[in-house]
């Protein structure tokens, strides 16, 4: 039989995204049911390295996502205990999630690389961004162990890192204390509606969640429910594989990364890019990318990928040359055209909203996407335009999740 849950809003997705949209929701005075066919941080969040980067976004809507949210971090990450307040432990959230407000550093080869990267930054900087150029016999004052006779850089300290699973599980426990409902290993089956077209809640495998608010924070999976609710939402997978290495000394002081990383980012392509990103990590281990290819949700190891990446990370930090790389993993990244996310309300469906489809972005925009839905399933005037993220601007487009390999469904990982 099945059975009545009543909420305000019910969330599709326990990623970083989903507990984002829950927390802020349960701070507005919601109540709040989260529901994911898998674990907290099961897709797209569990693969990530946990970049807040504003240095890779150019002037536009989503550097101005991405510069909320990075004043939304530091204040979750200087929270005593993480958001709600204490819970009898001390502490602060930065410190449960490993949260580095350590900065980031962009470096080129050559001239014209320096040319296009001063350009880039002076774009920034009118939009708010801090942004230093180095010169290149002083790059290795803020990294050492580089490649000699690099042309420079730039230093951009609002760059952050964090480790995405804690930091979705962090928000949900949050979300919790307040009163939230949290589903795991729970698949939705179908978004309901009433006879006058709008949500009146979702239907799963165990039941019926009554809700007037469903939020498809279901990252890669975000155009399956769509589907499930009778709208189209273009989101597609984009693979990326990560190296990590062996605990190290801290030999890689921030976020370091090539020139060319930012042109693969804004990139349509579906074919396979690899461009140099290499950061430590608290723990020790190096974290080594990136790679982008759209092949579906093929899964399979790609020894040439993961070549191409650690000859890549060795040419731009020689001292990686001879580390033991321990594992390697792959993750899909939720990808739509224009490379924005699509949040807020459907106007084709009274009562739905989406937040996903922030491609290798969601976990640096989280916190501003979770505020933006807030507002609106309170009625509140939101900090941003929301415009540019309308969900219902791809019109005639249709994702299709099956390029290559498995499709993934609505039921393969919220998140």
């Amino acid at each position: 039989m099945l059975t009545r849950h009543p909420h305000d809003v019910v969330v599709v997705g326990a990623g970083v995204v989903g507990a984002a949209c829950a927390y802020y929701a349960t701070l507005a005075g919601l109540s709040v049911a989260v529901v994911d066919r898998g674990p907290v941080a099961g897709g797209t969040t569990g693969a990530g390295e946990g970049n807040l980067l504003v240095s890779d976004k150019e002037p536009g809507p989503e550097l101005d996502l991405a510069l909320l949210s990075v004043r939304l971090w530091r204040e979750l990450a200087e929270s005593e205990d993480g958001p709600g307040g204490p819970a009898g432990k001390g502490g602060t959230l930065g410190e449960r999630i490993e949260y580095e407000p350590k900065g980031g550093v962009v470096v080129a080869s050559n001239e014209s690389g320096m040319d296009a990267l001063r350009a880039f930054a002076a774009g920034q900087r009118k939009a708010g961004v801090t942004a230093a150029e180095i010169a290149g016999g002083e790059v290795h004052e803020l990294e050492p162990h580089l490649a000699p006779g690099l042309a420079g850089g730039f230093h951009y300290p609002q760059d952050a890192q964090l480790q995405p699973a804690l930091a979705a599980a962090r928000l949900l426990r949050a979300a919790r204390r307040a009163g939230a409902e949290v589903r795991l290993g729970e698949t939705v089956a179908a978004v309901r509606a009433g006879r006058d077209g709008s949500v009146r809640g979702v239907t799963t495998d165990r039941g019926r969640i009554d809700a007037p608010a469903v939020v498809n924070a279901a990252g890669t999976w975000g155009g399956e429910v769509a589907a499930l609710a009778g709208v189209a939402l273009p989101v597609l997978p984009r693979r990326g594989f990560v190296l990590v290495t062996e605990p190290l000394p801290r030999i890689v002081r921030h976020k370091v990364y090539a020139a060319d990383y930012v042109a693969d980012v804004s990139s349509a392509s579906a074919a396979l890019q690899t461009s140099a990103v290499v950061e430590g990590t608290p723990a020790g281990p190096v974290l080594i990318g990136a790679s982008r290819e759209r092949v579906g949700f093929d899964r399979t190891l790609s020894v040439e990928v993961l070549r191409r990446l650690a000859g890549q990370a060795a040419a731009l930090f020689p001292v990686l040359a001879g580390v033991m790389v321990q594992r390697a993993y792959r993750g899909f990244r939720p990808y739509l055209p224009d490379h924005l996310p699509a949040i807020g309300a459907d106007p084709r469906v009274p009562g739905l909203y989406h937040a996903c489809g922030h491609e290798g972005a969601g976990i640096g925009l989280a916190p501003a996407t979770g505020l933006l839905i807030s507002r609106q399933l309170v009625n509140e005037e939101p900090e941003l335009d929301m415009e540019p993220f309308r969900v219902d601007r791809f019109a005639g487009e249709s994702g299709e999740s099956g390029e290559s390999g498995e499709s993934g469904g609505p039921g393969a990982s919220h998140g």
